[in-house]
């Protein structure tokens, strides 16, 4: 059996703003937009599937990182 690495320092998730997450909805490119913020494809599309639902980007914390 392999043993796996522990990691010592904890993970840091990035909390982004409302604005933030309109403004990144609003280029084209899916794929080049998440690529120049540092964020993954799939947290685009999970912002824009909670704007369809709600009409807004649903807020995480009102604290960001970015």
């Amino acid at each position: 059996m392999k043993n796996k690495k522990e990691s010592t320092a904890p993970a840091v998730r990035s909390q982004y703003t409302a604005p933030f997450k309109e403004q990144a909805l609003e280029r084209d490119g899916i794929p080049r937009v998440a690529q120049d913020l540092g964020l993954s494809e799939s947290m685009w599309y999970s912002w824009r599937a909670k704007r369809r639902q709600t009409g807004a980007v649903v807020r995480r914390s009102d604290a960001s990182t970015r």
